[in-house]
């Protein structure tokens, strides 16, 4: 089994960040077992369709804006992460959306597709996460572990610690 952890987001733009910074600090943190990759997946789009290939797990971590309080944290999973990001997601909406449909006409559908997201409070120019959403670093980082580890990935603490 093959699982793909990938963060989105474009890091100058504020809050849009939120899913690069949580998968830079599973990566530095943890050692992942297994046939896992971690990918910051910046705003890259479509360029990221052959890193679906053999993926039967997918976990996306994004800024989603669902129109909700900033800082507030949503699971979708299956059949809904399309749905949602057809209506309602970051700025780079369309390039996910378009990567999914893509992957599926080419027969790369991960088995288990699951996206975890945080309410952004600003998209505006800036390398910094507002408070808001920075403070919802951590529990996704422990969400995402909590989600990997019902899915069978072994994972340590970088350094033993």
């Amino acid at each position: 089994m093959s699982t793909l952890v990938l963060g989105l987001g474009n890091s100058i733009m504020t809050d849009d960040g939120f899913g690069v910074k949580v998968v830079n600090t599973l990566s530095s943190r943890y050692h992942f077992q297994g046939k896992i990759r971690l990918i910051d997946g910046g705003t890259l789009g479509l360029d990221l369709l052959p890193h679906l290939e053999d993926v039967e797990s997918l976990l996306i971590i994004d800024a989603l804006d669902m129109r909700d309080k900033p800082g507030q944290l949503f699971r979708i999973e299956g059949e809904d992460v399309p749905r949602a990001f057809a209506s309602k997601l970051s700025v780079h909406q369309m390039g996910l959306q378009d990567l999914l449909a893509v992957a599926e006409l080419q027969g790369h559908v991960p088995t288990t597709l699951v996206v975890w997201g945080v309410q952004p409070e600003c998209i505006e120019m800036g390398t910094d996460l507002t408070a808001t959403v920075e403070s919802a670093v951590e529990p996704v980082v422990q969400k995402v572990l909590n989600e990997l580890q019902a899915w069978g990935v072994a994972f340590e603490v970088r350094g033993g610690k």
